[in-house]
């Protein structure tokens, strides 16, 4: 048979980790498809045609002409970014090009309309890379778990806000401070913006809650906090009451809808996924057949993430002789019966609650907070007062009094009330400062 020969858009650090791999283990991959896998071509900037000569692989500035080339089975998008990477995406299917994208933003905005143009051109759009790196959970769930019904999905989806977390529980180091390092490191861009405001976990969130749920893809509705206000006292609060704080990306069904949010977490040390450090990923996720499942690996780098590129590449080698109706759905489910769940606003979540108020130490004080929570029905799990600390959030009213960190758990509890709560204990005179507020999930 002739050989399968491969597009590349893009030759950075994906780029290369994929034409590595592809040439290093070209015989394996044989053996494994029964046809030879050769690159053809790949479309490169300036910065990459070195890499090119170095890797032996003819290089060419025309994206768009490398889309088209008859010659070209498979294209493999490693660009980034929307543009140009949508047009020329859209432009290989409609040249009868399968595709594998490393770009999870791609897929989270615009994945809709790819895989409705790919279903009409009867071609196969693999994204394995963009979620995760090297770990296959987009197999997982969709092919792997498909005898479940999934209740939720819960990730460490970000190396960078992984990294930054995991640094300041273990050195009781500023998230300033870690930022620095870990762009001094690159593990960070220069505007780390998407990693630590939860961007980048929110689009890879996106394409996991529609492969579990058989939703459409709808990051619009993602609720996203980031991890840029999480203080040094609340990990080390965090710790003293048995908890890990990780920004988890979390979607999970219930009665009512889909919760589909992106936070700094509070989780019981004792679970496995609190104990994933540095830049490492790990996807939690519940099926009601098969229970808990782990998924634990690197979620970025050259060849990690290329090892999931090239999986996808024998993968669709495998089916190019297959009838494209009896292929796996792109989003697990057939398209025509993709469900039109309804996505939960914030203030219906349910969770538990951790909350640090600053309050002057004098009697009353606390029986005032309590009773806020009464009022509302939400029960505390716990509370903790810590030692004072003069000075330390005195308010122009309170700089004669001391202030003391208050910590309280509460249960399973709806957002809004939560919310309602906070403000009504701002109110209160005795409380010198804005409540902080992070969420507790056991993930039983």
């Amino acid at each position: 048979m002739k050989p399968v020969k491969i597009g590349l858009l893009g030759l950075g650090t994906v780029g290369r980790g994929t034409a590595q791999i592809l040439q290093r283990n070209a015989a394996e991959l044989e053996r494994r498809c029964g046809r030879q896998i050769v690159i053809h071509s790949a479309a490169v900037r300036n910065a990459s045609k070195v890499a090119a000569e170095e890797l032996g692989i003819k290089s060419t500035s025309d994206g768009a002409a490398l889309v088209s080339d008859p010659e070209i089975d498979i294209v493999c998008e490693m660009m980034g970014g929307d543009q140009p990477a949508l047009e020329w995406v859209l432009s290989a299917i409609e040249h009868g090009k399968h595709v594998i994208t490393a770009n999870k933003a791609l897929i989270a905005v615009h994945g809709n309309e790819i895989f409705e143009a790919a279903r009409k051109a009867g071609v196969v759009v693999a994204f394995e890379p963009a979620v995760a790196g090297g770990i296959p959970v987009i197999k997982a769930i969709r092919e792997g778990l498909a005898a479940n019904q999934i209740q939720w999905v819960a990730g460490i989806i970000n190396g960078t806000g992984n990294f930054i977390l995991s640094e300041m529980a273990s050195k009781g180091r500023e998230f300033a401070d870690v930022l620095q390092e870990a762009q001094e490191l690159g593990y960070a861009e220069a505007d780390p913006t998407f990693d630590v405001e939860g961007i980048d976990a929110a689009h890879k969130l996106t394409i996991m809650a529609s492969i579990a749920f058989g939703i459409p893809l709808q990051f619009n509705r993602v609720f996203t906090e980031g991890i840029s206000k999480i203080s040094r006292e609340d990990v080390s609060y965090a710790e003293e009451l048995g908890y890990r704080i990780k920004h988890l990306g979390i979607a999970k069904k219930t009665d009512k809808g889909i919760e589909l949010r992106v936070h700094p977490t509070l989780i019981p040390h004792q679970r496995l996924i609190a104990n994933v450090n540095g830049v490492m990923n790990a996807v939690l996720v519940r099926g009601d057949a098969v229970g808990p499942t782990m998924y634990y690996g690197p979620g970025a780098g050259s060849e990690p993430t290329g090892s999931s590129v090239v999986a996808d590449i024998v993968d669709v080698v495998r089916v190019l002789d297959a009838d494209p109706v009896n292929q796996v759905p792109h989003l697990a489910f057939q398209a025509d019966v993709l469900s039109d769940v309804p996505i939960l606003e914030p203030a219906d979540f349910e969770s538990a609650y951790y909350l640090r108020v600053h309050a002057e130490d004098k009697p009353g004080v606390m029986a005032s907070i309590t009773s806020i929570f009464g009022q509302l029905g939400i029960s505390i799990e716990a509370i903790v007062q810590k030692e004072s600390s003069p000075g330390e959030g005195v308010s122009a009213q309170a700089d004669a009094n001391t202030v003391v960190p208050v910590i309280l758990l509460t249960r399973l509890v709806r957002e809004g009330l939560i919310q309602e709560a906070i403000a009504e204990i701002e109110k209160l005179d005795s409380v010198t400062q804005s409540v902080a507020m992070l969420r507790v999930e056991t993930l039983n």
